[in-house]
């Protein structure tokens, strides 16, 4: 029966009703035994809170939580509802679970993947915005970015210098082979995702390793913007030169970008990408998918959760965006009360370019369009704390164990250098983790369609298939520029294992 606690036959028809979104018949199994929640299937070790997860089915997913489903639960291939719900950008479920306050640090037990990979490599900003929420405080961005020159004593100067290193380590995390979330993003053209990441602190420097289960065709070594030359989008690479990145920078075989995407077939890319380029790069503004408020509007929602009373029509504290709900946040500056549920959809969904309303990572109020940067919970409002329920996790890479890793980003040197890989470093070693170092296979694989392909080298086929795309590719947008529409195992070389394992899960999900 798996870990079901009770029939296997009634945990399968609930797994039917999170897979297809039937609310009511999830409902009336888990009203005659709520146990059921825990339920997970034979094979794929799949909960009912991954199917939901995956297919987008919000209120089950709600449903299953407040009956008391583990919000961290994993799947066989250690996979957690979070990374499900990221890989298919259901942003409405990530929401959820946050509210539920899952492990976002948690990686799978594959590669190493967070949920930042899954939600990264098919370009769902929305998702990242929120799995970053914890790390990115309600305050000033100017003040994110001020390099901390106080009293060491201060304590608020510590504060934020953790909260600063903090966000870095998440974001940069690395999974096997060293591929981090910028790395994928620029590989798949996503530059708003890219946009994103540079903006909390994603390093532009940042290599990949050549240890690991991971064999590509670009190289340990690589930076971000080997990634982007390989993946062809032209607005990827301008971003990451306007953030710092060097055209200069050899990877461990010898290959400049430039070279990377000769290798490919982006000729676009070439007078942009050559060393002694004279290209203009222009100035790109800060990502509208950036949210500041978003952290303090989730902590009230937590605080008093999301069923707020529901107000008279003619009840001078209505919410004047829903006009259902009684008022309970209330945002700093103009001090226009909302309810959290609207103010919570506000910070999740708004992508208006913040230059237009006030400061930079700003959101427009929707009654005087000052920019909002955080939100405060009104007086009278009560305080109602979710039940959570509880669960350990001994074997989640730890990215916050407090390690300096100050210096450790190589920094831009206008010379030409190669990036050797050296031995695993010490600060990759967790003691409550079972890996020895954050392991990674990045891209996801996508071979759910039919059996892998052969592992074995072919560099025949491989310069038919670049001549091939770059004769489909001239006539598309340059500016855009092509992207690669799936990233498979075939294209970066995955181990057979983890492919298989993967197929294993998702098969059961996509049934």
């Amino acid at each position: 029966m798996g870990n079901s606690f009770g029939c296997s036959a009634s945990g399968e028809r609930l797994v039917s009703a999170a897979r297809d979104g039937d609310l009511v018949e999830a409902k009336m199994l888990l009203d005659c035994n709520p146990c059921l929640a825990k339920y997970s299937t034979f094979g794929g070790l799949n909960s009912p809170l991954h199917f939901a997860a995956a297919k987008g089915h919000n209120e089950i997913v709600g449903l299953l939580l407040e009956n008391g489903a583990d919000v961290n639960s994993r799947n066989y291939c250690g996979q957690t509802a979070l990374m499900q719900a990221c890989r298919y950008g259901h942003w409405e479920v990530v929401q959820t679970l946050l509210l539920f306050r899952c492990n976002v640090i948690r990686a799978d037990y594959l590669s190493g993947r967070t949920a930042l990979h899954f939600a990264a490599v098919n370009g769902h900003a929305r998702c990242i915005r929120l799995v970053v929420a914890d790390f990115v405080p309600s305050a000033p961005f100017e003040a994110m970015h001020t390099q901390i020159e106080g009293d060491p004593r201060d304590g608020s100067s510590v504060k934020n210098r953790f909260d600063q290193s903090s966000l870095s380590r998440f974001v940069n995390k690395a999974a096997d082979g060293g591929i981090t979330a910028l790395h994928i993003a620029a590989l798949n053209g996503y530059f708003d995702c890219v946009q994103l990441l540079l903006d909390i602190h994603a390093n532009v420097s940042s290599v990949t390793f050549h240890y690991g289960t991971t064999m590509d065709l670009i190289g340990a070594g690589s930076t971000p913007l080997h990634y982007a030359a390989c993946g062809g989008n032209l607005k990827c690479c301008q971003i990451l030169l306007a953030r710092g990145a060097s055209r200069m920078t050899l990877n461990c075989n010898g290959w400049l970008p430039v070279d990377v995407a000769r290798m490919w077939g982006r000729h676009w890319l070439e007078p942009l990408l050559a060393p002694n380029s004279d290209s203009t790069i222009p100035r790109f503004p800060h990502s509208n998918y950036l949210s500041l408020p978003l952290l303090s509007v989730l902590n009230i929602a937590r605080e008093s959760g999301m069923q707020c009373s529901v107000s008279s029509s003619d009840d001078p504290d209505i919410c004047a965006v829903c006009l259902e709900r009684a008022c309970n946040v209330a945002a700093e500056g103009c001090r226009h009360e909302l309810c959290v549920r609207c103010a919570l959809y506000l910070c999740s969904t708004c992508n208006i370019p913040s230059e237009m309303v006030g400061p930079t990572g700003s959101i427009p109020c929707p009654l005087c369009r000052h920019g909002i940067v955080s939100f405060v919970r009104l007086p009278g409002s009560s305080a109602k704390e979710l039940k959570l329920p509880l669960s350990l996790g001994l074997c989640t890479p730890c990215m916050l164990h407090p390690h300096d890793v100050d210096g450790q980003s190589p920094t831009c040197l206008p010379e030409v250098r190669k990036n050797r890989v050296a031995s695993v470093s010490s600060d990759f070693l967790c003691p409550v983790t079972c890996s020895p170092f954050p392991s990674v296979a990045i891209p996801l694989c996508t071979c759910n369609d039919g059996p892998c392909p052969s592992f074995e080298p072919q560099e025949a086929e491989s310069q038919d298939e670049s001549s091939h795309r770059s004769q489909t590719s001239v006539d598309q947008n340059k500016m855009e520029g092509p992207r690669l529409e799936k990233t498979s195992c075939s294209g970066m070389f995955w181990g057979r294992r983890s492919c298989s394992r993967e197929h294993q899960c998702n098969s059961e999900i996509n049934t």
